[in-house]
């Protein structure tokens, strides 16, 4: 009798803040000091947590070190299994910890760096120097970035393959520039109408094609077991009054797994955000959107066909919601429990 393979590992869940420029070198220091007071008084919860999703944090450049400083003294990470985690790299040394066990402290970042390593570049942000100081993710190509400095696809690849190179993770923020012609169907029922149902779907796809040359120049970039994480908003609905739909998110996300370029890495390697407008209750959205997605995927697919295209969001990467340390803290147990 013949026995079908086991199904790939789910992809860990991810969830993150950056403080942008907002705060003062003070406020970022309080700000860990009460993150870690809440882990601190949670213990069971976050190794809960840490079983099944990563936590970081992305301060500016200047405090950097401190925040690594602040994460590192502190004494109460737990380890969890190894066997647990689909992103051996995002495991960090904290102390001594049991065979077959990795450690799971919050995840330092930065928000940006150069694609050199060294040399005559005043006022740029060494790869090199970000990793000697305990940086985990580097932050690349965000919007305000591409906008404000005139930051390229280009730019976005040369810079994740430093970050790559130097053993860290970029986080590449992408997004389509079009805002869809067409609004999801309002029947959940199964019969709206075909034609409605069919345009919904062509300005997903269309949304999609627009992130394929951010996705393919950096996936180009670097190595093919590196890790990747997609940071997805789309940037006409950055500031519009009403954000992009769950099933807009979703769907999105579902064909940028279909992309061969993404297909073709190691299972659990690339990861995918969404990095828009986020409250209580955005990531239960999103998994109740991506599993009625999956559920209405072709039965003759395999599982890991399904667990291809039809993974959705792995998580959020949180903006000024989550600068309340208690807000981020909800926020990372409803990842973590969705």
């Amino acid at each position: 009798m013949t026995t079908s393979p086991a199904p790939p590992p789910p992809r860990r869940r991810i969830v993150g803040v950056s403080t942008k420029m907002y705060f003062s070198a003070s406020r970022t220091r309080a700000y860990v000091d009460a993150l870690l007071a809440i882990i601190a008084r949670n213990p069971d919860q976050y190794r809960a947590v840490a079983e099944r999703c990563d936590v970081f944090l992305i301060p500016d450049h200047v405090t950097l070190a401190g925040v690594v400083a602040q994460i590192d003294s502190f004494p109460e990470w737990p380890s969890t299994s190894s066997s647990t985690s689909s992103s051996s790299s995002l495991s960090t040394p904290a102390g001594p910890a049991k065979q077959g066990e990795v450690p799971r402290k919050i995840l330092p970042g930065a928000q940006d760096t150069f694609h050199e390593d060294a040399g005559a570049y005043t006022g740029e942000v060494s790869p090199a120097v970000l990793a000697e100081v305990g940086c985990r993710i580097v932050e690349l190509g965000h919007a305000e970035r591409r906008r404000i400095f005139g930051e390229t696809d280009a730019d976005a690849a040369a810079k994740a393959a430093a970050v790559a190179r130097n053993g860290m993770v970029p986080l590449v923020c992408i997004g389509e520039r079009t805002p869809p012609k067409t609004a999801p169907p309002q029947d959940s029922s199964g019969d709206a109408d075909a034609s409605e149902a069919k345009a919904y779907e062509a300005a997903i796809a269309a949304a999609a094609e627009e992130c394929r040359p951010q996705i393919e120049a950096v996936l180009a970039a670097v190595p093919r077991d590196a890790d990747v994480i997609l940071a997805y908003e789309p940037v006409w609905a950055i500031g519009a009054a009403e954000p992009a739909s769950a099933a807009h998110v979703v769907g999105v996300t579902r064909h940028f797994r279909q992309m061969s370029c993404v297909r073709a890495r190691p299972e659990g390697s690339l990861r995918i955000l969404y990095g828009g407008s986020a409250g209580p209750g955005l990531f239960a959205k999103l998994a109740a959107s991506s599993s009625t997605s999956s559920a209405s995927s072709t039965s003759s697919a395999s599982s890991s066909e399904r667990n291809a295209d039809g993974g959705g969001v792995d998580g959020l990467f949180l903006g000024r919601f989550a600068h309340d340390p208690e807000q981020f803290w909800k926020t990372i147990l409803e990842v973590a429990e969705a």
